[in-house]
């Protein structure tokens, strides 16, 4: 029996209805239908950075929102996740050619002593899919490793994870060392996982709690453009 998508030929669509679609394959986690559209546009002359902004960017916007009210669940997201994943896999040599404009840079990772990643994958996926380049360091990540991914990769962004309560206490002991240091004001330090609150981040000195993958991308984007803006006021 035929599927209903298959009467979609998206080739046939008008770039305004093309886009209209890849939103809700966005949302579907259709990975193909995302390459697809993705390489149509290109081929129609748009530039990457609009392909990535208009297209996928706002779909994941779009899945970020029904996340965060809860009509969307983790398994969904990611699927939406790796969808955004495979249009990235197309556009990001392109993007890299064309130099385009990030929203901004992030180192995340979740702390040592936990091994837990799909709140951290999330996140990662997630912001990458706001426009955001982001590194991920993986798990189980001493102060050490996190010191060495900021000084390699100037990022504007530390993301830290914990899903244990007994790993927490571990993302003081690397904001306290970026103190020592006298580094800490170099970057917006972002905390988030299911044991953690805002009380919890104030006290170790972090910048902001994110209880979930949307509210990271909001609260990024919410400091860049602080960011930004002094930076501007300064020059």
């Amino acid at each position: 029996m035929a599927d209903q998508d298959d009467d979609i030929v998206l080739s046939e669509l008008n770039d305004e209805e093309l886009v209209q679609q890849m939103h809700d394959d966005l949302y579907d986690g259709l990975a193909d239908e995302i390459v697809e559209g993705t390489q149509i546009l290109l081929e129609r002359g748009w530039t990457p950075y609009d392909t990535l902004t208009k297209a996928l960017v706002e779909g994941m916007r779009i899945v970020g929102v029904d996340f965060r009210d809860g009509i969307l669940f983790v398994p969904e997201v990611l699927m939406a996740a790796n969808a955004m994943k495979a249009g990235m896999g197309v556009l990001r040599p392109l993007l890299a050619e064309t130099g385009a404009p990030k929203m901004g840079k992030m180192v995340i990772g979740t702390v040592k002593g936990d091994i837990h990643d799909i709140g951290k994958n999330l996140v990662g996926m997630m912001m990458e899919g706001a426009g955001f380049e982001v590194v991920d360091i993986g798990i189980n990540i001493d102060v050490d490793t996190y010191l060495k991914a900021l000084e390699e990769h100037q990022p504007d962004i530390l993301g830290m994870s914990a899903l244990l309560t007994t790993t927490m206490p571990y993302m003081k002991v690397v904001i306290d060392t970026l103190v020592e240091k006298g580094i800490r004001s170099d970057y917006v330090v972002l905390v988030g996982g299911a044991p953690l609150n805002e009380a919890f981040a104030e006290n170790i000195g972090a910048d902001a709690y994110c209880r979930d993958a949307a509210v990271a991308v909001e609260t990024a984007k919410d400091w860049m453009s602080r960011r930004q803006g002094s930076a501007l006021a300064s020059t």
